[in-house]
Formats: C-alpha cells, sequence, structure tokens
C-alpha cells in the first residue's frame, strides 16, 4: 500500500481511539482502516496499536511515531503549497488557538475578516486559558501571553500586556486601598485560574520580586468569573489589563498598587518551524500581528 495512505490512516486511528471512527473521518470502509494499520505495523515491525474490543491505545513506539508522522505529513502539504506557488490562495484547514477572553475580543474578529477574505480556508478556534502544546494537539497558530520558554517554535512579538490589581470602588470604600503588596494579606483576595489552597503575587523587578502569599476568599478557573466577583465588590483580584480595560473605562474597577507592578508580558504569536512556509498559515499570521498591532491596549 502508499505509504503516505497508511500514515494517514494511522494517524486517524491514533487521534481518535478508534477504528470506526477512523474510518468515518476518512470515508473508508473500517476493513480497510484495519488492513492498512496492519499493513504499517507489519512494514515497520513494531506495534503501534494496543487493540481490544474496548478500546485502542497507542503503544509507547505509537506515540512517537504519531508525533513524527503528523510533521510529515503536514510537510508534504506545505511543500506542495509552495510548490504551486506563494501567490496561490490560501485554502485548507487552520486550526488556531488563544486564551479564552484575548481569542473573544482580539482573534475572533481577525478570524471572521479572515475567512471573508479567503473563502477555501477553514479555521478551528480553540479558545483556552491553558498552555496549549502546538505540535501534540496539531496547532497552526498560536497567541501566548508571557515569557516564552525555549522551543522549536518561530515566534513574533505583536505587543505586551500589563497585570493589574483591581478591586471595585465600593469595596475600597469599606475596606480601604492598600498603599504597598504587604497590605494585601489583610485584604479578600480573589484567585483566577488556580484551585490551589494558596496564591502568590509577585511584585517589582523580574529579578528581584516580593513575594505575598496568601489564601484566596475565592478561587475560581475562569477570568470572565473574577472580574464579575471583583467589580461586584467581593474582593481583590489580579488581571490582565485587556481583560478588564472595559470595567475599569466604566468605573466598575478601580487599579491600586500600579507602582509595584511587574515588567509588562509580551504577547506573541507562535507557530510551528517548517522547511516550507504554509500560504494559509503565512497569511493568518500577517493579518492577526497587523490587527493586534493596531490595538490600543496592546501597545
Amino acid at each position: 500500500m502508499d505509504q503516505i495512505h497508511l500514515m494517514k490512516v494511522f494517524v486517524a486511528v491514533g487521534e481518535l481511539e478508534s477504528f470506526a471512527a477512523a474510518a468515518r473521518r476518512l470515508a473508508i470502509s473500517p476493513a480497510a482502516v484495519t488492513r492498512a494499520v496492519t499493513a504499517l505495523e507489519e512494514q515497520l515491525g513494531v506495534k503501534l496499536l494496543l487493540r481490544t474490543t474496548r478500546s485502542v491505545r497507542l503503544t509507547e513506539a505509537g506515540g512517537r511515531y504519531l508525533q513524527d508522522t503528523r510533521h510529515i505529513l503536514a510537510s508534504i502539504v506545505e511543500a506542495n503549497e509552495a510548490a504551486a506557488g506563494i501567490n496561490a490562495a490560501p485554502k485548507g484547514d487552520l486550526a488556531v488557538t488563544a486564551p479564552i477572553l484575548f481569542g473573544k475580543k482580539f482573534v475572533m474578529p481577525c478570524i471572521v475578516r479572515y475567512l471573508q477574505q479567503y473563502p477555501e480556508v477553514d479555521v478551528s478556534a480553540f479558545f483556552l486559558d491553558r498552555v496549549v502544546n502546538l505540535v501534540e494537539e496539531g496547532m497552526d497558530v498560536a497567541v501566548r501571553i508571557g515569557q516564552l520558554p525555549d522551543s522549536g517554535l518561530k515566534a513574533l512579538r505583536v505587543g505586551k500586556m500589563r497585570r493589574l490589581l483591581c478591586a471595585s470602588p465600593e469595596y475600597l470604600e469599606r475596606h480601604g486601598t492598600p498603599r504597598h503588596p504587604s497590605e494585601l494579606q489583610k485584604h479578600e483576595v480573589i484567585a483566577a485560574g488556580t484551585l490551589s489552597p494558596r496564591t502568590d503575587w509577585r511584585f517589582g523587578a523580574i529579578d528581584d520580586p516580593t513575594l505575598i502569599r496568601m489564601k484566596p476568599r475565592l478561587t475560581v478557573t475562569s477570568n470572565d468569573a473574577a472580574i464579575a466577583a471583583a467589580s461586584a465588590g467581593l474582593g481583590i483580584a489580579r488581571l490582565l489589563s485587556y481583560q478588564v480595560a472595559d470595567e475599569v473605562a466604566a468605573g466598575r474597577l478601580q487599579v491600586i498598587l500600579a507602582e509595584y507592578e511587574e515588567a509588562p508580558w509580551p504577547i506573541h504569536i507562535l507557530h510551528r518551524e517548517s522547511k516550507y512556509g504554509s500560504t494559509k498559515v503565512r497569511t493568518f499570521i500577517d493579518m492577526l500581528a497587523e490587527h493586534l498591532r493596531s490595538q490600543a491596549h496592546l501597545a
């Protein structure tokens, strides 16, 4: 059988963990899927999948081969696009990820404009408040806020973001406005994004920070819930500047201890490094970078 066909079938089974689901995705019969996987395992001389009547799981070798195969198939697609010409119209599937509120506020308007301009592209947008592994989760483009670890990804800096302490005017009138980070331990704190019984907030320079450890009165897993709670007067929350820009402008939240803020966090667009330039990825990154750099809240 054709090697590329075998790889495509294996990737479908490995991602979906189901022969039947892979058959539906590829529009072939389950028997054809089984034959392809068996042929690939015989060709490689290694077991890629553990199969029972109830489940399909990747072996350790299968997990590594799945990642390598994704790279190979992506490179083939990108090589074909490059051969078709740099001016060829973008087409195909594009997977994009960003933090939830950032994605809704800044990335989604760009996706709408991109789809209107390029009708042959289909976009899947994953807005998640966690770090998404582009390679393992099959993403083409990601927006990342914060310092970047060393990786094989290409990064384009498009802005910066402040981390702000905010509380409602009503809360500050009742409890007083803290003048130094050490006073926060006497206040009611709202923690976002973690379910830890304690929360640590750092202030000041990166090389010599002040660390304040507190026990939150309210802990939530989403930033929009923290914004709502702070606006309702339940306590002090630490959020990114774009997340609370509307509430601050409307007077529902007030920024405190601004002089003790950490240095602003960078905003980057990430994509997987490739020998070839994908037209759909390149055009989307160009449009998104221009859009984000035009936003006053991100400058």
